[in-house]
């Protein structure tokens, strides 16, 4: 049961959205390994090619502790921090839908002390095996079976309206209150969970990026009220002027 003590679930997407990067890119490029990258996803999906270059960089030598020390490097403006702390105290409940992984946002929320900011995050897996090198597995397992959604934007690897149906789902009532959503992303992947959202929700797109450039293509797709943002600073800004709209209703 998601437990928001306002009755306001926020859930955010975690790459080029709470971090101002891809935090996959930003661990290949700095590692040195942006070409053989490139190659890997000539070949295969971007999920299974960040596992693949994990294995790579592992058999060259690069430990768990050189791939967190990149990860503690990532950008995070000090916008994106205090709305999120903000959204915390007024008692909002705070998830990530992320098609990043597990070890990636651990590592950045944890050197940033906002860990323990989040009920929950939603993203695909990792562990680190026996001989010291990091896992990534997909969200779904599409080898198997496919995800079945029918919109092109998800990735074989997850659909993150699945993701946000079952968090919709497990949403109750609190202090006497139906459950809001605000939603926030930038990419292709966004767009899904954005048109699961109903009437009392609100979505905030990444102005200029792709999930904005979809929801344009159509607004009326969308039930959810559509409040752009551009950078931390506007982020910020709209996302704690909602919540407090959200308050006083």
């Amino acid at each position: 049961m998601v437990d928001g003590k306002n009755g306001i679930v926020v859930v955010f997407d975690f790459d080029k959205t709470i971090i101002d990067v891809d935090s996959d890119n930003w661990v290949v490029d700095a590692l040195g390994a942006t070409h053989d990258f490139d190659r890997l996803l000539s070949t295969m999906p971007w999920n299974t090619a960040i596992d693949a270059i994990m294995g790579e960089l592992h058999a060259r030598g690069t430990t768990l502790r050189d791939v967190a020390d990149v990860l503690c490097t990532v950008p995070l403006d000090p916008h994106i921090v205090a709305a999120i702390k903000a959204c915390h105290a007024l008692g909002c409940d705070l998830r990530i839908l992320s098609d990043a992984n597990r070890f990636f946002i651990d590592a950045v929320l944890d050197h940033h002390g906002l860990g323990g900011y989040f009920s929950d995050v939603t993203t695909n897996p990792s562990h680190v095996d026996a001989d010291g090198r990091l896992r990534i597995a997909p969200h779904h397992d599409f080898h198997a079976a496919p995800h079945g959604c029918c919109l092109d934007t998800c990735p074989p690897n997850m659909c993150k309206g699945q993701a946000l149906d079952r968090v919709l789902a497990s949403s109750g009532a609190a202090g006497g209150k139906k459950q809001r959503f605000i939603y926030l992303g930038d990419g292709h992947g966004d767009y899904c969970p954005s048109l699961r959202l109903g009437r009392e929700d609100m979505v905030m797109p990444r102005k200029g990026f792709p999930v904005w450039d979809l929801i344009c293509e159509d607004p009326a797709l969308l039930q959810a009220e559509v409040h752009p943002w551009s950078n931390g600073a506007e982020m910020e800004e709209t996302l704690l002027r909602l919540v407090a709209r959200v308050e006083e209703e």
